[in-house]
């Protein structure tokens, strides 16, 4: 009996699975952090990553000892964005995938913890790749997404407007950090994760499937239509 179950629908993490902007995160922060002497180690980024911001914010002040709230942090952090993302990329293997299954009519959907602003700041070169999702959630900004990555919240919502609002078990999630992986867990969906290299062994372990590229996910293996 295969592991892999059939899936309807697919929701896509943003932040390096569908743009290439991890680098340029990984640059804010560490512009950020590096004016009081301080390193924003890959450890921390893999603690923060798919985090609410204010919580980010407060868990990268006392890792660091910050002389600051997390909302002036967030402030800053913003600063820096609005600096370094005006010009993201999509990632090759983003384009094939999401105009195939797009083509297919799978119904698939974008679930980013970035704030509404910061998804319309990034995705601003973008606008017709991004016509192709069924929606959007921003965690961020959101009202619904109560609690950010871990938790299952942003999966379930994102799951519940579809027009069809499929069960869990319906959808796959593809995700980069080890906190998207159990946010999907949780929310009782499979889940294939495209990890940074840095990314150790053991914060892979949980994904369903781990792949370096998304056109090299098996779409036949969850019912749907090969991309090759």
């Amino acid at each position: 009996m295969s592991k892999y179950k059939q899936i309807s629908h697919v929701i896509f993490d943003m932040d390096g699975v569908l743009l290439d902007t991890e680098p340029l995160y990984t640059k804010a922060f560490q512009n950020l952090v590096g004016r009081h002497g301080k390193t924003f180690t890959f450890d921390l980024k893999l603690k923060s990553m798919g985090s609410h911001r204010l919580e980010a914010a407060k868990m990268i002040i006392e890792e660091l000892d910050l002389p600051m709230t997390p909302v002036e942090f967030d402030t800053l952090i913003e600063e820096q964005y609005q600096l370094l993302m005006n010009d993201t990329e999509i990632f090759p293997g983003a384009k094939k995938l999401v105009h195939h299954l797009s083509s297919n009519k799978i119904p698939i959907s974008v679930a980013t913890s970035s704030s509404i602003d910061s998804f319309e700041l990034k995705t601003k070169k973008h606008k017709e790749f991004f016509k192709l999702f069924d929606h959007v959630v921003c965690g961020g900004t959101d009202p619904e997404v109560k609690q950010g990555k871990p938790s299952p919240d942003i999966f379930l919502i994102s799951a519940s407007r579809f027009p069809d609002a499929p069960k869990p078990e319906k959808c796959l999630v593809v995700e980069d950090s080890p906190n998207g992986v159990q946010a999907a867990i949780s929310a009782g969906m499979q889940v294939v994760m495209i990890p940074d290299h840095y990314v150790p062994e053991e914060r892979r372990r949980d994904a369903t499937l781990v792949v370096s590229s998304l056109d090299l996910i098996p779409l036949e293996k969850f019912g749907l239509p090969s991309l090759k």
